[in-house]
């Protein structure tokens, strides 16, 4: 896989969560280790794009 489409997919993926999130914050039943898991992931997501176009400006 390619620098320019392992990009593309983590972008995929981290839009994908932050729908996903803003769907479980307007269900007031949904739980707050389940929110913070997701944005958790979110997060992890966007710390590994930052890596990566980092690592592409080097290169």
């Amino acid at each position: 896989m390619s620098v320019e489409s392992h990009l593309a997919e983590l972008e995929r993926r981290h839009l994908a969560l932050k729908k996903e999130i803003e769907d479980a914050l307007n269900h007031p039943g949904v739980d707050d280790l389940r929110i913070t898991d997701l944005k958790r992931r979110k997060l992890q997501i966007k710390d590994e794009i930052a890596r990566l176009k980092a690592a592409e400006t080097i290169h």
